[in-house]
C-alpha cells in the first residue's frame, strides 16, 4: 500500500496533522527548543542514584593504610590515578549535630597544619587552591570542613584551604575577598587551580572533581537544592567556580566595586565572555550541592548598586580587578585544617562604618602584570608597580569584539 496516494489522501493528510499535533505538544510541553535540547543532553549524562549516597568519610580508611611516612620519597609514587578508585558517587550531607574543630581534625590526620594535604601513596595531577570568603559563619565553616575534606582527599588532588576574613564591620565584598584569596594562596604555592567556593555550599557528589578545565573557567554548583536542582540561567556563575591563574589573569579578576549581596557572579561571569572565554560546567547529574539554610548577613545587604554596576562592566573590567586590588593582610594564621587570612579591604564609600585603626599590618597593592610568570613573581615582590594590559596585541580583537 503506498501512503498519500491519490486514493488515500484523507487519511494521509489526518496522520499528518495528527503527527504535527502530537510533536507541538511535546515541543512545548519540553519548554520549547531550549527543553528539548536539555532533554538530549541530560539523556546523556551519567546517572547516579541520591536516595542511597555513602557516608561523606568512605574509603578514607585505606589511604591511612598505604601511608608511606616520612620518609617515603615523592620521585618514587606512581602517579595518582584519573579517575581516583576512591570515589563514590553519591554522598550524604549532615550538618546537625556538627562536630567540633578538634574532632573533625581527628578525622583528617593527613592534613597538615593550614589545611594542606597530599596523597600519601601517589603523585597528584592537580594542585587546587581553595578561597572561601568569609565572616561571621562559624558553624558554616565547621560544616564545609568537615565536609570537604574527605571529599577532596578520596579526589587525590594536592589542595589547601584558604579562610578569606574580612574584618572590620564594613559592608561584605565578596568578590574583592576572592582575589585578595587568590593573590595570597599564588604567593605561597605554585597552585594550578583555584576554586572560589561558598561557605554554604557541601558537593554531593566526589565525582564532581575539584580541578580546573584547561581552557575555560567552570562553574561546578550547577544542581543547588535551593534552585531544586536546575541551573537558575545560563550566565549563572555564583557558588562554587574554577578558574586558572591564566584565566584568572586573562579577565583581570574579579570586580572590587561590589559591597553587599548580589551582582558580583553576574559581573564575573561577563568579564568571562568579554576576554574571548567561555563557561563550562559538569553534568547537572554530578555538580549536586547542597546549601545550608541560614538568615540574612548583617553587613551583606542587598546591593541596590548592582544593577548599575552591571551595566558597565563592558567599560570597568578591565580597570576594576586585579589591577586595582588594594588591602591590608592582617594576620596570616596556619590553623590545623585550614589558612586563615585576616584582611581589612577597606569600606564601602557608599556606607562608611566607623573606622577602626590596625596597627603593624602590612599594606599590600596588587603589581599588575602581561603574564602569568610575572604575575606569580610580583605576587611575591609587593612593590612592583608594572602595569598590565590585559588587551594587548594577542588580546585586543577578542577584547573587542567579545560579548
Amino acid at each position: 500500500m503506498v501512503c498519500c496516494g491519490r486514493a488515500l489522501d484523507a487519511p494521509c493528510t489526518l496522520a499528518l496533522l495528527v503527527g504535527f499535533q502530537f510533536a507541538f505538544v511535546l515541543y512545548f510541553s519540553l519548554g520549547g527548543f531550549r527543553g528539548l535540547v536539555s532533554v538530549l543532553i541530560h539523556s546523556s549524562e551519567p546517572e547516579f542514584d541520591y536516595s542511597r549516597p555513602h557516608d561523606v568519610y568512605t574509603n578514607l580508611s585505606s589511604l591511612l593504610l598505604h601511608h608511606p611516612g616520612p620518609s617515603g620519597p615523592e620521585q618514587q609514587l606512581r602517579d595518582c590515578t584519573v579517575p581516583s578508585p576512591l570515589l563514590v558517587g553519591p554522598i550524604s550531607v549532615h550538618i546537625s549535630p556538627l562536630p567540633s574543630l578538634e574532632e573533625i581534625k581527628e578525622k583528617n590526620p593527613l592534613v597538615t597544619l593550614g589545611g594542606h594535604y597530599r596523597p600519601p601513596d601517589c603523585k597528584p595531577r592537580h594542585h587546587t587552591a581553595i578561597v572561601v570568603p568569609y565572616r561571621n559563619r562559624q558553624t558554616h565553616l565547621r560544616a564545609l570542613l568537615y565536609h570537604l575534606h574527605p571529599f577532596l582527599q578520596r579526589q587525590e588532588v594536592h589542595y589547601s584551604i584558604y579562610i578569606v576574613h574580612q574584618s572590620g564591620n564594613s559592608t561584605f565584598n565578596r568578590a574583592k575577598l576572592l582575589n585578595v584569596g587568590v593573590r595570597e594562596a599564588l604567593r605561597e604555592e605554585n597552585w594550578s587551580c583555584i576554586f572560589l567556593h561558598d561557605v554554604d555550599l557541601l558537593p554531593e557528589n566526589d565525582h564532581n572533581t575539584y580541578t580546573c578545565h584547561p581552557d575555560y573557567p567552570t562553574h561546578h554548583s550547577v544542581a543547588m537544592d535551593k534552585f531544586r536542582y536546575r541551573l537558575p540561567y545560563s550566565q549563572y556563575f555564583g557558588g562554587v567556580s574554577a578558574v586558572t591563574p591564566e584565566q584568572y589573569l586573562k579577565m583581570n579578576g574579579f570586580p572590587n566595586k561590589y559591597w553587599g549581596w548580589g551582582g558580583e557572579d553576574d559581573d564575573i561571569a561577563a568579564r568571562v565572555r568579554l576576554s574571548g572565554m567561555k563557561i563550562m560546567r559538569p553534568p547537572s547529574s554530578i555538580g549536586h550541592y547542597k546549601m545550608i539554610r541560614h538568615k540574612g548577613d548583617q553587613g551583606n545587604e542587598q546591593n541596590p548598586r548592582r544593577f548599575d554596576l552591571l551595566k558597565r562592566t563592558r567599560l570597568s573590567w578591565r580597570s576594576d580587578g586585579l589591577n586595582s586590588l588594594t588591602y591590608k593582610l592582617l594576620s596570616k594564621e596556619f590553623e590545623p585544617l585550614y589558612t586563615n587570612l585576616s584582611v581589612d579591604i577597606g569600606d564601602d564609600p557608599h556606607y562608611p562604618p566607623v573606622k577602626t585603626s590596625a596597627p603593624n599590618s602590612k599594606h599590600h597593592q596588587a603589581a599588575p602584570t602581561s603574564t602569568i610568570k610575572t604575575l606569580k613573581q610580583s605576587l611575591v615582590n609587593t612593590d612592583a608597580t608594572k602595569e598590565m594590559s590585559l588587551c594587548d596585541l594577542t588580546l585586543e580583537q577578542t577584547c573587542i569584539t567579545a560579548v
